[in-house]
Formats: C-alpha cells, structure tokens, sequence
C-alpha cells in the first residue's frame, strides 16, 4: 500500500507507541511504513535471528512464543491492534529477537526497518520513551505470570490467563467475550497439563461461565471466573 494510504487508514490508530506525537509526526512515521497482511498460524519474527524490523500490529491477533532446546513450545503474552512487537529493533546495538511472534488469526501489521525505526528515534525522542513504556508492560505481564507459578494453583492459574486475555485482547460478541485460545494452548500458558485445562474448562462450562467452542471460548460471566482467582 503506498505511504499516503497507510497513514489515511491508520490515522485512527490507538497506539501507546504513537502516544504524545503531534498529528504531523505521527503521519510522516506511519507514512515511512510498509503494511503486510499474514495468514493465521504465521510465524513474523523468529527467536535469536537479526532484529531488524519493528512490527506495530493494527488488525489481528498475535502471541509470542519461545522454543526451548528440547522443542517445546512455551506460550507467552497475547497481543492486539495497536500493539507493538519486534522492539528491539529500536536499539542503538544490532540485537536479535528473544521472542518468536505468530499469527493466530489473519492479521495486518505496519512494518518498519531498522534504519528508519532508529533515524526516527534520533528525530523524536518520544519514540523511545514510548518503545521503553511498552517494554515496562510486557515486563509485568511476564512477572505475573511467572509469580502465579510460584504462589497460585492450577486452577488460579487458568482463570488468571482467561482474566488477563479478557482484559487485553478479548473481543466484545453477542452473549459475552470470545477468546482465541484452545484448550492445549490454555495449558501451555497456565503449565497445567491439558487434561486439567480440559476438566476445569467443563467445569466452568457446566456453572455457565463460559462456553467452549472449537478453538475458541466464550466468556459469558467475567464475574464467576474471578471468584476463582482468591
């Protein structure tokens, strides 16, 4: 899409990354954009390979992922429009990506090259304040995830990932809110096994709290789920 067009559709964007540009900046900076569009279950960025693009997602849903040395798969945070991933592109030192990132649902993103996300940077020091908030962010996600592993249960554990995708990339349908998660993925990021992700899910099924559907979840009652974070 040429550049003009980029910062016409995004000129509504809500991005922290964007946050206290004037509308100027902001249209020069998505305008030095290139838009992609990714098929879900794509992989965008890989773990240690060469962070040389900075990725602001505008339609979709995307997770991190890591792989360890023996190939699991671990699930990390899941993130919407307006949030931004491949960040540190953004450093002064060529680095390489911690996280891998994939599609779960078609998406859209705005891509950036390391050269012009750093000339940015130089030009508009807000950027990197910005960059830096987002990184804060991700941060505490990950520390409360990692201090339900030491100090929650199972079940805590699981109702706390449901709460939190709610609360972050949750998508308002009729009879409630609609998770793109399976129940595997679910125990992934719980590190539960599945067969206790599979029994609490048809527990909070049959008490109406949510609705399981093919991978998919529909929360009907935020309020029931909370009860099972105390």
């Amino acid at each position: 899409m040429p550049a003009a067009g980029i910062a016409t559709v995004s000129v509504s964007l809500r991005s922290q990354f964007l946050d206290g540009l004037i509308p100027g900046q902001r249209k020069a900076i998505l305008g030095a954009a290139t838009q992609r569009r990714f098929t879900a279950k794509s992989v965008i960025t890989n773990q240690g390979h060469p962070a040389e693009q900075l990725f602001l997602l505008t339609k979709g849903l995307v997770r991190f992922f890591f792989v360890t040395g023996e190939g699991r798969k671990l699930l990390f945070q899941w993130i919407g429009p307006g949030d931004l991933f491949g960040g540190r592109a953004v450093l002064s030192s060529p680095s390489s990506y911690l996280l891998s990132t994939e599609t779960v649902t078609d998406s859209t993103v705005l891509v950036w090259n390391r050269a012009t996300v750093r000339g940015f940077v130089s030009q508009y020091p807000k950027l990197l304040e910005n960059a830096l908030l987002t990184a804060s962010d991700y941060l505490a996600w990950n520390l409360t995830a990692h201090m339900g592993l030491a100090c929650r249960t199972a079940r805590q554990r699981v109702a706390q990932v449901l709460v939190t995708l709610i609360r972050t990339v949750g998508q308002k349908v009729e009879g409630g809110i609609a998770l793109q998660i399976t129940n595997e993925e679910l125990a992934n990021a719980s590190n539960v096994t599945p067969f206790t992700a599979s029994r609490l899910m048809s527990e909070w099924q049959r008490d109406r709290a949510i609705v399981k559907r093919r991978g998919e979840v529909l929360v009907r009652s935020q309020e029931r789920l909370l009860l099972h974070l105390v």
